[in-house]
């Protein structure tokens, strides 16, 4: 009896952070795990902590503005490990300048990042999965783009609304062909590039508006990842996911 053959995950922004903590969650889950990030020397180092062996992690350059990239890194897995069936949209561009100080260039260089680069991870991948019949697609989103944040900037914010629109519009294009599409919204949690972004004194207010008075565990976010591309969730399709200590409830 022949084995079925091991899953093929693709990560964007895994270079660090809740990225590269996904990307760890799909490995231990038995996945193949090619982690991308502009950085693709960041990426290769990322994919090397994870597994030391590089059997079944590697780290590539992307950026996700160049459909041309997200082709490029389609071909090369087809070329090597096979089929990708997972791939999850999560490079985001997180600034938090004041709304009225934001220049049109900044406004537009977020929502290139993070929406752009949603839509054409999506859409390539989203095109092979369909061909293929099988298909995970994971987009974070965020509780920013549900309630315009709590201490995100408004571009980030607009962009993480769309990510939650196009999670939509992806699922029901790709639905009939064993593709599903959805979204991961988290609110504040306890990582570097928060406390990095928000001043101390700033993020203990926000906690303390929280209900459940913490900020939230990446670990948990990455789970719900790995549990959203697996093969049990083919009924689960352009549902947004919320992970937001109660700020949030609908």
């Amino acid at each position: 009896m022949t084995s079925a053959p091991m899953p093929i995950a693709v990560v964007t922004g895994a270079a660090n952070g809740l990225g590269q903590l996904i990307a760890d969650e799909l490995y231990s889950q038995g996945h193949r795990v090619l982690l991308t990030d502009r950085d693709g020397e960041a990426a290769q180092r990322a994919a090397a902590q994870i597994d030391p062996t590089g059997q079944r992690t590697a780290g590539q350059a992307l950026d996700v503005l160049r459909k041309a990239d997200f082709e490029a890194v389609h071909a090369g897995l087809k070329a090597t490990w096979g089929q990708p069936g997972v791939l999850v949209n999560n490079a985001a561009l997180t600034l938090t300048t004041p709304v009225m100080s934001i220049s049109p260039e900044e406004f537009s260089q977020v929502l290139d990042v993070n929406l752009r680069g949603c839509f054409l991870g999506c859409q390539v991948f989203g095109a092979s999965m369909a061909a293929a019949g099988h298909g995970r697609i994971v987009n974070l989103a965020s509780l920013a783009g549900q309630n315009g944040g709590t201490a995100s900037g408004a571009h980030y914010a607009s962009s993480k609304a769309g990510i939650l629109t196009l999670t939509k519009i992806f699922a029901r294009e790709l639905g009939a062909k064993g593709v599903t599409v959805n979204a991961v919204a988290p609110g504040p949690m306890d990582l570097p590039s928060v406390h990095a972004a928000v001043p101390a004194e700033r993020l203990a207010q926000i906690v303390q508006t929280i209900p459940v008075q913490r900020l939230g565990n990446p670990r948990f976010v990455a789970r719900m990842v790995a549990l959203l591309a697996s093969a049990d969730a083919d009924f689960a399709t352009g549902a947004a996911w919320d992970f937001n200590g109660g700020i949030f409830m609908r």
